[in-house]
């Protein structure tokens, strides 16, 4: 079994999760603590992971200058790659309707909405940490990155023996973080199973109910997939060959590991370790880059959340019976873009992003009752999307940099 490649041995995790959940459902708890294991394994490696790997990548960086244009290519890429998802399920959902005569007598209670709401408000003010060892703690991952940056590009500014020592130091950290990482991404074929086990069995309990579910919702759920689809298998694949002038079909099988893993935990922070492996080893793009671009990417550009946001927003409006006007679609657009990089590192982080869209509209916040049913598997998609996003994204930036690649 361990001479077969790990994404090989991931699937198989997979599907015997799927066989495991479907006809072991009353037993399913003794597999689904393997999943729960590998979950709080990569927790605990993820906060040191980030911080170790930021900051030695913005002091390899260099200078100020450096930085400047590589957190500017960075921040280019993730905005522009987030509006193109955006409009693109902007066009679907206005061209297939999903919310038109939708059958709302099927909803969900959801709690807390006005709570998720509010702390909204404060989340880019509260990117800077009043206490970081406290960030640390919680794992607030905006916050953490910001200090990293900050850290990591002070560290250059101090008297170059310090600066070689701290250098070192952190760079050493990050070796031993990836060596612990590496460690636990072995298991990941027993956490998936376990992970997937869970999933399936919760969901089919009662499959006549969930069949009913997926019914009233498919062209709503059809118009969020076909628009991870599209972009994730067109417009991604072009800025791969246009943009960063690289074999997309390559560096897509480089990242078949981390892709299979984001698919089946629904976590891009969860995957981040194997998507550093990957692009590193596999696609060939340096630390330099990896070890700045994928941790932020992780926690601020979300592609696939962008565009289902956006979809569901408009959804809920033409269940309700109301009518966007263009103005009112643009607001649309423009909120999903910053809820997608501002609530990345808040409890309940979806619910917040729904939530601020559909305030920014006048829109009922219990319409977010009407999607949750089916969120689990779109959650899944749309997080496949966000670290293919990240992956694409390193590329073509290091590519950029007039780095030699393996794709």
């Amino acid at each position: 079994m361990l001479r077969i490649k790990l994404h090989w041995q991931i699937l198989i995790g997979l599907l015997v999760g799927i066989f495991c959940g479907l006809f072991l459902t009353n037993d399913v708890k003794y597999i689904t603590w393997l999943g729960d294991l590998f979950l709080r394994a990569l927790k605990m490696v993820i906060v040191p992971l980030v911080f170790s790997s930021i900051v030695s990548g913005v002091t390899n960086i260099g200078s100020g200058e450096n930085l400047g244009r590589l957190g500017l290519k960075t921040i280019l890429y993730y905005v522009s790659t987030s509006l193109f998802a955006i409009l693109t399920g902007l066009f679907l959902v206005n061209l297939l309707q999903p919310g038109v005569g939708a059958d709302l007598g099927f909803t969900k209670q959801v709690e807390g909405l006005a709570i998720a709401k509010e702390s909204f408000g404060k989340t880019l003010l509260e990117i800077v940490p009043t206490n970081v060892f406290q960030s640390f703690t919680e794992s607030q991952m905006l916050q953490i990155i910001f200090f990293a940056i900050i850290f990591g590009f002070f560290i250059t500014k101090v008297d170059l023996k310090y600066q070689s020592n701290l250098t070192d130091f952190f760079n050493s950290t990050f070796e031993v973080m990836m060596k612990i990482t590496l460690f636990v991404i072995k298991f990941t074929p027993l956490g998936v199973l376990g992970i997937v086990a869970g999933v399936v069995a919760e969901q089919a309990g009662d499959k006549a109910a969930l069949l009913d579910i997926v019914g009233r919702l498919g062209l709503y759920m059809i118009s969020v997939l076909l628009g991870l689809f599209i972009h994730a298998f067109i417009t991604l694949p072009l800025i791969l060959r246009i943009v960063g002038k690289v074999n997309p079909l390559k560096h897509f099988q480089a990242m078949a590991t981390p892709l299979i893993t984001a698919f089946t935990t629904s976590s891009s922070n969860a995957t981040l370790p194997l998507t550093m492996e990957a692009v590193e080893d596999n696609s060939g793009v340096s630390n330099k880059i990896t070890s700045f671009m994928l941790p932020l990417g992780a926690t601020v550009n979300m592609d696939g959340t962008a565009l289902y946001e956006c979809v569901a927003a408009i959804f809920i409006a033409q269940a309700y019976g109301i009518h966007l006007g263009f103005v009112q679609q643009v607001i649309v657009v423009v909120t999903a873009l910053l809820a997608s990089i501002g609530a990345a590192g808040i409890p309940m982080a979806g619910l917040v992003m729904i939530t601020v869209v559909l305030s920014a509209v006048g829109l009922p916040l219990e319409g977010v009752g009407l999607i949750l049913a089916v969120d689990r598997i779109l959650d899944m998609c749309r997080t496949t999307v966000n670290v293919w996003s990240d992956s694409c994204g390193a590329v073509v930036v290091a590519k950029s940099e007039g780095e030699k690649l393996k794709v």
